[in-house]
Order: structure tokens, then sequence, then C-alpha cells
């Protein structure tokens, strides 16, 4: 029975143009406040790291320039005369942490300025500039000299900038286009009028940017396959140059493993590392190996873990997910990764192991990472504080029209499964019908598989969100494991279902909580990958007047009391077959306040209830 009282206090309305309050997290306030005695940040790249790397973030200057023809012209604009002020990276122009507050629109190009000082290189060596994400479009120039395009908002990349260098000062520059929901390109949940479950639209440089110097002779890129089952660890490494790579695989500082081979003109090099018996990863123990590469003067820290994930029927028959070969219930929650202060981009690395920390501490094992790809200091602390992560896709596409991803499947379950995400109609229903879109997802989504390979936190993919640019879901499916046949996947979670990977992932607000019944040929697990949404606004700590949920609970007794029972009803449908849930969401967001914790991540509203978390 569909609860109508639920859907009309969901119903998607027009954005209301008020300012959101100025609202801070205990991380943001310090950097805001100048501090020097921040806590250093880790490696940005805690699964190729080397120990020499030099952070770029700080203070630069940015520039927005209005470009009649800014679609095009970002590959071969040129800098502005003036306009430059500054601006805080890695925080967006749009973050309050930038020090900027002004929103990139569809028809300018925004401009990033900063010097640096090269350091003398040895002979044969060679500096790589890193940029762990910038959205979405942008060309990079060192001296004038342009070494780096790239498209595409979520994933890392790097460019060698060594023969653009000279001596002492060097001036460093991006130029970047953004369209945010006027595009058709991985966008997540931005937009530019942000409100009810749309968020405020960020751009531009949103994580970290450095620079490290390597050999003539180095390791490029390297894939970590751990496996249990076969009792050997598989390297692939990408190298630069001749030398013989070197591999050792430590356990708390004990060598367990070595293994080493030439590299003879080939830039793949592959490597078996024999491990019986090895100690498994999981969220109880998340017990991780380091890997030391050697590749000439190079040298290289990694790690992995041990562990397996599958779906497989329990003793009874019924489908559930299996790690390391026992059954586990999923206790989910959904991490939408927003700030108040640095939208995308997360303060601190603390206020990821603050979110981690409070989504264990509140009685969850998984956060849904939704259509957002993070920082890697996020996986690398998942995988070290032990929780699993499910990674979803990035979405994308046209403007989503309200009745076919909101009201028609909200009142008529029956179309989850009559529809077909197949074709040219179904391709301009569901917001896909750009080609270079489709394009773009799949290349993104190799590119996100090929990142996250190596963390064991990470045991599944979503590859569609309720329909959002939806195409071509089986095919995706099957690219999806044949690239990766470690983790499981979810083609679609919450509707238009397409039969196919390893879960059945539905969404259910409006209606009773129970296990319905599948219709794929092939065995998935049962799991509600969304519910909940309760919503209670904390007076001092929310962004607007009004709030967005499914329900509305009237102070901290109330909202714990909904929550609870939500979840004691989800979780007594266990043993009628459910695999696992996903509870909406860790924290407040903007106008939604339907989160465990305030959006200034200050309050913890069950903690906050009489009786504490449970």
């Amino acid at each position: 029975m569909l609860d109508i009282k639920r859907v009309l206090a969901s119903k998607p309305r027009k954005p209301e143009h008020v300012e959101l309050a100025a609202l801070w997290t205990p991380w943001g306030e310090k950097i805001a406040a100048g501090e020097k005695d921040l806590p250093p940040a880790s490696h940005p790249r805690p699964q190729l790291a080397r120990d020499a790397w030099t952070s770029l973030n700080g203070v630069w200057e940015c520039a927005f320039v209005f470009a009649s023809d800014a679609v095009t012209s970002w590959r071969a604009a040129t800098p502005p005369a003036d306009g430059w002020r500054p601006i805080r990276v890695p925080f967006s122009p749009e973050a309050p942490l930038s020090g900027v507050c002004r929103q990139l629109q569809p028809s300018e190009l925004l401009w990033y300025r900063r010097t640096f000082e090269a350091p003398a290189l040895a002979a044969g060596e060679r500096l790589v500039l890193h940029f762990e994400a910038v959205d979405w479009a942008c060309q990079v120039f060192v001296n004038g000299v342009p070494v780096r395009e790239h498209v595409g908002g979520y994933l890392p990349f790097s460019a060698d900038v060594t023969e653009a260098l000279r001596p002492g000062a060097n001036h460093l520059a991006v130029c970047v286009l953004d369209p945010s929901d006027a595009g058709t390109q991985l966008r997540g949940k931005q937009r530019l009028e942000r409100g009810g479950i749309w968020y405020t639209a960020q751009s531009g440089i949103w994580q970290d940017v450095w620079y490290e110097v390597v050999p003539a002779a180095h390791v490029v890129d390297l894939v970590v396959d751990a496996r249990p089952a076969a009792g050997m660890l598989a390297l692939l490494a990408e190298v630069e140059g001749e030398g013989t790579l070197i591999a050792r695989l430590l356990d708390e500082g004990r060598e367990v493993a070595r293994a080493s081979v030439r590299a003879a003109g080939a830039r793949e090099l592959r490597l078996r590392l024999d491990v019986p018996d090895p100690h498994l990863w999981r969220p109880s123990d998340p017990h991780l190996y380091d890997i030391e590469l050697t590749f000439g003067a190079d040298r290289v820290r990694s790690y992995c873990g041990f562990r397996t994930v599958e779906v497989r029927p329990d003793d009874a028959g019924v489908p559930r997910v299996h790690l390391n070969g026992k059954a586990l219930f999923l206790r989910g929650v959904l991490d939408q990764g927003y700030w108040p202060d640095g939208l995308m981009t997360a303060p601190s690395e603390a206020a990821f192991a603050h979110d981690i920390l409070a989504a264990r501490e509140l009685g969850f094992n998984l956060l849904r990472m939704h259509v957002k790809v993070e920082s890697r200091r996020f996986y690398a602390l998942c995988d070290r504080l032990g929780i699993l992560v499910w990674q979803d896709m990035v979405s994308g596409g046209g403007s989503y029209g309200t009745w076919q991803t909101s009201y028609k499947p909200t009142l008529l379950r029956a179309s989850w499964s009559m529809a077909t995400d197949e074709g040219p109609a179904a391709a301009r229903r569901l917001a896909a019908d750009d080609p270079g879109y489709r394009r773009e997802w799949r290349e993104t989504c190799a590119g996100t598989v090929h990142l996250l390979r190596g963390h064991p936190c990470v045991v599944g993919w979503t590859l569609f969100n309720e329909g959002w640019g939806q195409f071509d879901a089986r095919a995706a499916c099957d690219d999806v494991r044949a690239m990766d046949p470690t983790r499981l996947v979810s083609a679609a979670s919450g509707w238009y279902d397409r039969l196919c990977g390893d879960v059945h992932s539905v969404h259910n607000y409006f209606r009773p909580l129970e296990v319905w019944r599948d219709a794929a040929r092939e065995p998935r697990a049962f799991v509600i990958s969304e519910f909940g949404g309760v919503s209670w606004a904390v007076p001092g700590h929310v962004s607007l007047e009004t709030s967005y949920g499914y329900e509305t609970a009237e102070g901290a007794a109330a909202f714990a009391t909904e929550v609870r029972g939500l979840l004691d009803r989800v979780l007594s449908l266990r043993g009628r077959g459910l695999a696992g849930y996903v509870y909406t969401q860790l924290s407040d967001i903007e106008e939604e306040t339907n989160g465990l914790l305030t959006y200034d991540r200050r309050v913890n509203k069950l903690a906050a209830a009489p009786d504490g978390p449970r």
C-alpha cells in the first residue's frame, strides 16, 4: 500500500532562491581561521606512494571569463589580463572554504594560476604533475605551454611537465569548463539551482594538486589483485624504462613473499607472489599487507587486503552476500560526501575519519558512496578502519523528466520491470540520448573500476540510480563483470531493473517494507538500497529555514523513535530473505535534513536522543 502522506512530503518542488546560512564543520572552521598546526595530510595516492612529494594546495588566483563559445574555446583560450582574485585550492569557488563563494556559469571559463619553484632535477629525472580531480574539462599550462588536456570531473590525471620547466619560478595555469546540469556530462547530484535532493553545483579544482620527481626508469601505474582462494597476490605494473621490478609483501614489517621480473622493452610487467593461507580482511579485522616495489632507483609503497565477496544461497537456499565464504548481512547508510564549507571536498582527512567512525558506531558496516567518486584517501581510510563500501558510478545525461524518474516509479511499481533501457526511444526517455554522454559514462565507469580495484573495502558497484541517464544496463553489467569479476554488481538501483547483476536493488520510501519476488533467472540478493529519510532540522545546525525529507520528526526523541523503528522493521526482514539495506542518509545536506548527522557534523541526532545511539 502506497503511503500518500510520505509521497506528498517528498514531492519535488521548485528551488527557492534563498542564500544558504553559513555552516562550518570543526575542521573547516580551523582552516578558515588560518590555524597553522593542522595535521599533515597523508599521501594523496595511497596505493602508489613515494616518500617525496610536494603539495600544491593553498592560495592560488582565479578569474571568471565570459565566453560566448565556452564549450569549444576552453582548449585554446588565453588567460585574462585582469579580474584575478585569491582562491584556496582544492576548494571549488562555490565552496565557502575557497574564499570566493562565486558560482561558475555555463557561459564562463574559470581560470587558475600560481607559481611554483621547480626542484633541480638530476640527469634523467622527470617531474610529474598530478590533479586528483577537476570538474569538468580543463587545459593545463606550464609556462604557457599546454601540457595536458583532461575531460571528466571525478577521476585523477597527471602530466610529465619536465620539458616545459625552467629554472626558478614556474607559472602554472588551468582553464576550466563546467556546464554543470546545463550540459549532459557526468555530474551526480550537482545542480545550478539547488533544492530538495539536488545540491549546489561546484566547479574546477576540487581535489589535491601535487607533484613528484621520479627517476628516468619508474613505476607509472599498479594494479593490485589479491586472490585468497588461489593463495597469491597478482601485480600488474606499468613501467617506464628498463630495469628489474622487485616486489616484497610485508605483514607487520615481516617479509612473507618476494618476486621479481625483468623489463625488456615491455611497459606492462606481471608478478605473482605466493601467499598461502593469507590473513583475511573483514570489517571486524581490517588486516592489510604492505607492498614495497623497487624498479632501479625508484621506490614505491602500496598495500593490499585479501578478501572474497560473492552472492550465493545460504543453507536455506536464500541468496545472500558472502564475505570470505560467510554470509554477511549488509547494514548500510547512504553517504553523499557533501560538506557545508567544502561542498564535494572534505575539509580534512579527519573529517573523512569522523564520518566513517560515526557510521560504525551507529551500527552500520557499509557506506554506499552515492553517485560520486571520493578522494583516494577516503577509500584508504575505509580499508584501514574496517567498513565496506558500495560504490556508485556517477550519473549524468540530459535533464531528467520527473515523470520518468520520480512520479511514475513512485506511483506505479509495476513500471519498474516493464520499461526497457535499450534503443533510441528509451535513451530519450531516460535522458541518455547524447552519444557523448554515453561514451563518457562508459569511459568513467572503466576508469572508476581501475582506480578503486585495489581497495578491499569496495565490495560492489552500482551502475545506474533511479533511471538517471540509464542505458543498456545489461551490457554495462557484462562489461563491469569482465573488468572486475571480484566484486558484486547492482546494475540498476531503485527501479527499472533489467534482471541482471548480483543484486535485486530496490528503493522503498513509500510502501511497507518487505521482500519482493525476483523475476531474474539467476539468484540475486535482495537489498533495499534506499529507505528511511526521516527529517529533523536541528536548530542552529541547518542551512535553510525550509527542510526536505520523507517525513518530519519534531525533536530528538521523535526522530530516534521513528528511525529506530524503521531500522528494526527492516532488520526483521532478514529471516524472510532480505540480504541487506541502505538507510537514507548519513548526514544532512543543504535543504535535506534527513541525515543521522547534522550537515556541520556537530550533532549526532541519534546520540542526542534520550537513550543515545543503539
